[in-house]
């Protein structure tokens, strides 16, 4: 006699859109921002004073002094991340993280004979920067270990997207991005050059150094521009702002040294106000309740 089917079968649960973000990518995330809170902290507070510590001999308070806003401007997204359930909302902030660390270490490397380990000096400017290679180099393995784990993570179906940029802010939006890619990998392939175009007293490392959180910056906010999604940005969009002031408070402590009146220094004004402005509106729209329906009106 043939079996009697059960009527009731169990059917598997549909997957969840997105590939789902992995744990090693949000532990790296959090350890990355305990890191640049200590670090990018104690860099932005020895700049405010009018000193100068680094991994390398600065010219000036002010570049290590910006590199240290930059940390301390994104740990807070950083650590927003662990509660991102998606690789496509958390990759805006991902992607830019492993540029400044693969950067920042790659210049580090093509540096070495300048760093205070090679070269001497005080025990803190040496102990400094023997820590920043080691932690740097421990962090770029732990980051391509992660990336690698999250790119081979099953995906389901295709995001949707369901807050679409307001046409009106895509126009300044990419050229924000490219301003910031550009004077980026500027300073970073041909520090020489482009380092007249620092409004400050600057070297070679301290230029290639910024370079990278310029390229950094730049690779976000023109990834934010592909992704076209309000929604997918949230972490990147605390990220700017907070950038955007650490940045301005030591630029403002600094001010008698830097060439407001010329061509770059207006440029960086304009620059830095782009990063607040693309942060606080993106903010104040996913706050305001920019649901589909809104947001593709004010696309349109």
């Amino acid at each position: 006699m043939a079996e009697s089917s059960d009527p009731r079968r169990a059917t598997a649960p549909e997957p969840e859109p997105g590939r789902p973000l992995s744990a090693g990518v949000a532990l790296l995330a959090t350890a990355v921002a305990v890191i640049n809170l200590l670090v990018g902290g104690t860099l932005t507070t020895v700049a405010l004073t009018g000193h100068v510590l680094g991994a390398w001999s600065s010219p000036d308070p002010l570049s290590p002094g910006l590199i240290g806003a930059g940390m301390l401007g994104t740990a807070p997204a950083l650590f927003g991340l662990a509660r991102t359930r998606t690789w496509e909302q958390a990759r805006t902030l991902v992607l830019p993280l492993a540029v400044v660390l693969a950067g920042l270490f790659a210049v580090s490397l093509l540096n070495a004979g300048r760093l205070y380990i090679a070269r001497g000096g005080p025990i803190v400017s040496v102990l400094f920067s023997l820590g920043w290679l080691f932690v740097l180099g421990l962090l770029c393995v732990g980051a391509a270990v992660c990336l690698a784990g999250q790119l081979v993570r099953r995906s389901g179906p295709p995001v949707p997207r369901t807050a679409p940029l307001p046409g009106w802010s895509k126009p300044p939006l990419a050229v924000l991005g490219s301003s910031w890619l550009g004077i980026g990998t500027g300073l970073l392939i041909r520090p020489g050059f482009w380092a007249d175009f620092v409004p400050w007293h600057t070297n070679r490392v301290d230029a290639q150094a910024l370079g990278v959180w310029a390229l950094a910056l730049g690779v976000g906010v023109l990834g934010s521009l592909a992704e076209d999604d309000l929604d997918r940005t949230r972490p990147a969009l605390l990220s700017l702002p907070g950038t955007a002031l650490a940045m301005t408070l030591v630029l403002a402590a600094r001010a008698p040294h830097v060439d407001w009146s010329s061509g770059p220094g207006l440029g960086l004004v304009a620059m830095v106000a782009g990063l607040l402005a693309a942060g606080a509106s993106g903010r104040l729209l996913l706050r305001g309740g920019a649901g589909p329906g809104e947001a593709m009106r004010s696309a349109g």
